[in-house]
C-alpha cells in the first residue's frame, strides 16, 4: 500500500487539497455541560472546557464533527488532541488519561477516515493534533529574572513524546505540530517525532503550522516567516505553513514569502477573519474562500483549511472555490547554507 507521506503527495500534484476546520467553536455550538465532558471517569476537577477529554466522554461528538468536516470536502482532519498533554491536562487533573485521550482520538479520526474513503474511493488522512502547551522554552515569565525558565527541552520532549506515540497506536497518519509561537517548542516536538518513530517502527510525517503574533510576521519568540522556516527545514517535513494569528487577508504577505522559499507543501488554515467585540469571528464563509482561493490562484498553498471560528461551512465553501485551480509547485531552492537567528541568514556561494 502507498504510503501517506506518497499518497498525499501525489494527490497534492493533482490539486489543491483541504484540511479541516475549527474544532473549539464546533464544540462550544454544541452547549455541552460539565457532566458531559467528566462522564464516568471519575475525576476531582472541573472538566468543562476539556474538549480533548470528549474522546474518553462524549466520542458521538468528536466523530460527528470529523465525519462534518470530511461531508464537507476534507482530504485531511486533524484529531481533537490540541491541549491532549500532560502539561494542559494537569489543569484537569487529568495528566493520567493522556495516552488514552490521543490514542481514542485518533480512533476515532481514523474510522471516520477510512468510512469516507469506502464511499468514493478518496483517501483521507489524519493528522495527530500537538499543541504547543502553555508553557515556552524561549521566554521566562518572570520578568524579574530573564534567565529563568518553567521547563526545560528535554522534559517538553517527553511530554511531547508521551502525545505523538499514542497519536501514532491510534492511527494518525501525520503528526502535526501547530500553533507554533516558540520555535524552540517545536523543535523538542520534532525531537519526540523523531524519537517517536523508533518506538512504533514507522515514518511519522511532520506537518509543522507556525503562528504569528503581530502584523510584521513574527511569532513570540520573534522569528520572522523565512527564519522560522530556516530553523525547522532540517526536519524535511511534509508540510510547513501558517495557522491561527489573523485572518485570511492579514496573512496575505506571509504566506507569499513562505511559498517563494519552502521546498515542502504549503498548509494554510486561517482564522475565519479578526474576532468581533465579542471574541466572536463572523466572517462568513464564501468570504473566507474567496480570500483563500487567492493564494490559490497565484500557486501560493497546496492545502486550505481553517482555524478559529470555521465550520464545515467554510471548508465547503473553499471546496467550491479551489475547484480546478492548478497545484502549487515546490520550487526548486538553490542549494546554500541558510541559517536563523530572529532574521534568516544565507551564506553567499
Amino acid at each position: 500500500m502507498t504510503s501517506a507521506r506518497e499518497a498525499l503527495v501525489a494527490a497534492a500534484k493533482e490539486r489543491i487539497l483541504l484540511t479541516d476546520g475549527g474544532w473549539g467553536t464546533q464544540i462550544q455550538d454544541r452547549k455541552l455541560v460539565e457532566a458531559d465532558y467528566a462522564g464516568n471517569l471519575g475525576l476531582t476537577h472541573d472538566q468543562k472546557g476539556n474538549n480533548d477529554i470528549l474522546a474518553l466522554t462524549r466520542a458521538d461528538v468528536v466523530t460527528a464533527i470529523g465525519e462534518a468536516y470530511l461531508a464537507a470536502g476534507s482530504d485531511i482532519v486533524s484529531t481533537n488532541t490540541f491541549s491532549a498533554n500532560r502539561i494542559s491536562q494537569a489543569d484537569y487533573g487529568a495528566e493520567h488519561l493522556v495516552a488514552a485521550i490521543n490514542h481514542e482520538s485518533a480512533r476515532l479520526g481514523r474510522e471516520a477516515a477510512n468510512k469516507y474513503e469506502a464511499l468514493d474511493g478518496r483517501r483521507r488522512f489524519i493528522a495527530g493534533a500537538v499543541g504547543p502547551t502553555n508553557k515556552t522554552l524561549s521566554l521566562s515569565p518572570d520578568v524579574n529574572n530573564p534567565g529563568y525558565r518553567e521547563i526545560d527541552f528535554d522534559e517538553l520532549k517527553d511530554v511531547y513524546l508521551e502525545q505523538v506515540v499514542a497519536l501514532a497506536e491510534g492511527g494518525a497518519d501525520f503528526i502535526l505540530i501547530e500553533t507554533i509561537f516558540d520555535t524552540l517548542n517545536a523543535k523538542a516536538g520534532i525531537a519526540a517525532v523523531l524519537e517517536a518513530e523508533a518506538k512504533v517502527g514507522r515514518e511519522l510525517p511532520l506537518m509543522i503550522s507556525m503562528t504569528l503574533t503581530d502584523l510584521s510576521g513574527r511569532n513570540l519568540s520573534g522569528h520572522t516567516v523565512e527564519a522560522f522556516w530556516y530553523a525547522v527545514r532540517h526536519a524535511k517535513p511534509l508540510t510547513i505553513g501558517l495557522n491561527c494569528s489573523f485572518g485570511a487577508a492579514q496573512l496575505r504577505p506571509h504566506v507569499k514569502v513562505l511559498s517563494e522559499i519552502a521546498d515542502a507543501l504549503v498548509m494554510v488554515y486561517p482564522n475565519a477573519g479578526l474576532p468581533n467585540e465579542l471574541g466572536e469571528y463572523d466572517e462568513l464563509p464564501d468570504t473566507t474562500a474567496e480570500l483563500v482561493c487567492e493564494w490559490a490562484e497565484h500557486g501560493q498553498v497546496n492545502i486550505l483549511g481553517g482555524c478559529c471560528g470555521s465550520t464545515p461551512a467554510h471548508i465547503a465553501a473553499m471546496a467550491r472555490a479551489v475547484v480546478g485551480l492548478p497545484a502549487r509547485q515546490i520550487p526548486q531552492v538553490p542549494v546554500r547554507t541558510r541559517l536563523a537567528g530572529l532574521e534568516p541568514f544565507t551564506m553567499a556561494a
